[in-house]
């Protein structure tokens, strides 16, 4: 479920923006979209399936352009359309910056549903690949841990246990991830997870945590797989570890494939 990576990658005056409803050069009439389309579709995108939850902060103008590989412009202007839109607020001062808002409205379906289509197929692979090296990993950190790891692993998953639903909780998943990683003791895998993990990302550093609907329910399920993993690695259960490790990893592409049936115009 949840990614440590390195980000390594205002509409027009007087152009009516709406959620969902992207600019078009007359009416009726489809235009091939602009750079500053496709980058709000993946906002929005991600904020729909929960990359960026609400009072979560955007990475910086700079570093999201270059996580993106498009334009500082490029991005002020798609920020500016998610600000229109009620999707995100900007706050002046020091911590200040664009951040999420409170769900008001129904998402774009019609965003999310182009942005994830133009991926299925990679998406798809890029989640069945991680979840095996996830399994991979979690018999790795079951056969190297140390008992300097057993006792960062109990203490990240009582931190998950206690965490709020909603950004503490994918913090704290996040935490814990790393220190089953990190308790693998392999560099080469490690490298490996994290750059698979970031293809997965549609425009966000973090974890996708699913829509609000249903949030709970799923960290109540990840904090089962959660203690079932640390116990299994604490205890050298290696493929026991492994199994619980690659099916828990199959929550990511749960949570698309919910997003994407809910973008569906045909399941509307």
């Amino acid at each position: 479920m949840t990614r440590q990576h390195q980000l390594s990658r205002a509409a027009a005056a007087g152009q009516a923006v709406s959620t969902g409803t992207l600019p078009s050069a007359l009416p009726g009439v489809q235009t091939p979209a602009s750079a500053v389309d496709k980058i709000t579709d993946r906002l929005i995108t991600a904020i729909a399936i929960g990359e960026y939850l609400p009072e979560s902060r955007l990475p910086a103008e700079r570093e999201l352009a270059a996580s993106l590989q498009v334009g500082r412009m490029t991005v002020r202007s798609a920020i500016a359309r998610l600000v229109q839109g009620g999707l995100l607020e900007t706050r002046r001062g020091r911590g200040g910056g664009s951040f999420v808002r409170e769900p008001s409205g129904p998402t774009s379906n019609a965003s999310v549903h182009r942005t994830l289509t133009a991926r299925w197929d990679a998406l798809r692979d890029t989640c069945e690949a991680v979840s095996l090296l996830h399994g991979t990993i979690a018999r790795a950190a079951a056969k190297n841990r140390t008992d300097v790891d057993v006792q960062v692993l109990r203490e990240r998953l009582e931190c998950f246990r206690n965490a709020g639903s909603g950004q503490p909780s994918q913090k704290a998943d996040e935490l814990l991830h790393l220190s089953i990683a990190e308790a693998a003791h392999n560099a080469t895998l490690r490298g490996t997870l994290f750059e698979l993990e970031s293809r997965v990302s549609i425009a966000a550093p973090a974890y996708l945590w699913g829509s609000p609907i249903g949030m709970r329910e799923m960290e109540l399920r990840a904090l089962a797989d959660h203690e079932n993993l640390v116990a299994a690695i604490c205890e050298r259960q290696v493929e026991r570890a492994g199994t619980i490790g690659a099916e828990h990893a199959h929550i990511d592409l749960e949570l698309l494939e919910a997003a994407l049936r809910e973008a569906d115009p045909l399941e509307a």
